[in-house]
């Protein structure tokens, strides 16, 4: 608005001069440079209207950044036609993972068929973002004439920012505590086996010794340890002592983006610095999140490489508010299970109502001062990156 006033002004300010030189210095230059105050309009008119429909934007960008670091975004702009095109003004967005110093650009093209530039984004939030371009103006050469181009703009592109996940020590209380269910777990299921062991005379039919290439998930730690060797289950009985962690990336219409986003990023630092604990020592995982079309996922865990691929999978989604995981889809026969959500305040229990056993589940918050509205136990990753119950 203000660029606008200054334009008009300056016209003005032109116009005030051809009328003291018509009338005061030299009336025939006078009439020419009046002539051509009068003509410039409708020049500059003339190239802005041209350019509106004859004027294609593109950008690309990588999808996936490493918090700390710049993003480069290369716009293009192709024009139609020889005909040279008057000013063109660029207006590129970027969401609240970026930092907001971005600038619009404004180019001409002559003789180009097109042209482009590169700016950069500091990435300053971990988790899911977006970039593109809110506006393109076709602008005439006086600087007050703008007018959005015509042609379709260019699908904004999902990006996602790669956060810094910690190295949780394997002392941690909230591990330990997943570590003996499993435990537990295992060993219960090896009572179960003994038993249908002595009933069917077959024994090594729910178990044998590990091969290398056997999914971790299906190692029974507590037998493993009595027999000094690896044995792994030659059922599905796997699945009951496999731990499932649920990622609830909930947001609400009424908190900002620029606040929801640092919440999001602590959560998955916490959530993925807990899975690579787990995985790391031996106890495979079942993960369930909400993917991009809006369905959930539940993925099974047990490649200490597959965590890494995981997050990327999850920075790929766009967080869409007022919009909680289906925990539905995590099954029943889990001996744990961690729900990681960023509010567990009114509507939670839209969760944790499907907790079967509400002694072997928790909740991961996002501080000691984060609300709690179910019964469940909370933890919180501290500044030092240790868990700890509130």
């Amino acid at each position: 608005m203000i660029k606008h006033i200054k334009s008009i002004v300056s016209v003005l300010a032109v116009a005030f001069l051809v009328y003291i030189f018509t009338f005061y210095i030299d009336g025939e230059m006078g009439i020419i440079l009046l002539a051509f105050v009068a003509f410039a309009p409708l020049v500059s008119l003339f190239f802005m209207a041209y350019a509106r429909k004859r004027v294609k934007v593109t950008f690309n960008c990588d999808a996936y950044v490493q918090k700390g670091s710049t993003l480069l975004v290369t716009i293009t702009i192709r024009k139609k036609g020889a005909f040279p095109l008057g000013i063109v003004e660029i207006c590129p967005y970027a969401t609240e993972i970026f930092a907001q110093n971005i600038m619009n650009r404004k180019l001409t093209m002559l003789t180009e068929e097109k042209k482009s530039f590169t700016f950069e984004l500091n990435a300053v939030v971990g988790g899911n973002g977006e970039v593109g371009i809110k506006a393109v103006y076709s602008c005439g050469f006086l600087g007050f004439m703008k007018k959005k181009i015509l042609t379709p703009l260019p699908q904004p592109v999902s990006v996602g920012v790669i956060p810094e996940i910690p190295e949780i020590k394997a002392s941690s209380q909230l591990f330990r505590s997943i570590a003996e269910t499993v435990l537990t777990s295992d060993e219960d299921e090896e009572n179960d086996t003994a038993m249908l062991f002595s009933a069917n005379t077959a024994p090594g039919y729910e178990h044998r010794e590990y091969i290398h290439g056997d999914p971790l998930k299906r190692i029974n730690w507590k037998l493993s340890s009595k027999k000094a060797k690896l044995m792994v289950r030659l059922d599905e009985a796997a699945a009951s002592v496999q731990p499932v962690i649920v990622l609830d990336l909930f947001r609400r219409q009424s908190v900002s983006a620029a606040n929801a986003v640092r919440g999001e990023e602590q959560l998955l630092r916490s959530v993925f610095g807990l899975l690579n604990l787990l995985i790391k020592q031996g106890i495979a995982c079942s993960f369930v999140y909400r993917s991009g079309d809006g369905t959930t996922v539940c993925e099974s865990v047990d490649n200490p490489d597959y965590p890494d691929q995981l997050l990327l999978k999850v920075l790929a989604v766009k967080v869409v508010p007022e919009v909680r995981v289906d925990i539905r889809q995590s099954g029943s026969s889990a001996c744990s299970c961690i729900i990681a959500t960023t509010d567990a305040g009114t509507g939670f229990s839209e969760l944790s109502d499907f907790i079967e056993d509400p002694d072997s589940a928790c909740i991961i918050g996002l501080s000691a001062a984060a609300v709690n509205t179910s019964q469940l136990a909370m933890w919180y990753l501290d500044e030092e990156n240790n868990f700890k119950m509130v």
